[in-house]
């Protein structure tokens, strides 16, 4: 199953200048949770904002620079439909950004898991619409802020209708 994993503002902000918006701690746990043990899809830029490669994950990226050295346990391809074809198949693969990444991936996906934040932010990144009469929200669980949280946030679950 492809999957598209970000956390978003209402207004669909990601990032600007490569850095995340907020720190949600319970969403870094969230990601965690749902992305370890898998193969994870990410943009160079989106690669290069980690201060070093997840643990437990297979990193996948794309970039368009010939001869981009990674880690030795990261794959480095030239497209999104290079990297979905490197997964095993049958198991998730987890698309977790940057902007471009997800808005070539948005129509190819079975599912989308997205933290939104409840805020609207400046940001030069952003996560594609969701066509609602594509998608069907199965789940959602609501967490006010707290003194860890600086934003009241969703996790809202999408399946591909």
């Amino acid at each position: 199953m492809l999957i598209l994993i970000a956390a978003a503002a209402e207004n669909n902000a990601l990032g600007k200048n490569n850095n995340l918006l907020w720190h949600l701690p319970n969403d870094f746990k969230h990601f965690k949770a749902l992305t370890s043990g898998h193969y994870i899809i990410m943009g160079r830029k989106t690669f290069e904002s980690f201060p070093k490669p997840l643990p437990n994950r297979t990193h996948i990226i794309i970039t368009r620079q010939k001869n981009y050295t990674v880690p030795n346990d990261c794959i480095v391809v030239n497209s999104l439909e290079k990297a979905i074809e490197i997964c095993p198949k049958n198991e998730d693969i987890y698309i977790i950004g940057g902007g471009e990444i997800y808005k070539q991936a948005i129509d190819l996906a079975d599912k989308v898991e997205l933290t939104r934040v409840h805020t609207e932010i400046d940001a030069d990144t952003f996560f594609p619409e969701i066509n609602t009469p594509k998608w069907k929200l199965v789940r959602e669980a609501y967490h006010p802020k707290d003194e860890k949280h600086q934003y009241d946030f969703s996790f809202l679950t999408y399946l591909k209708k």
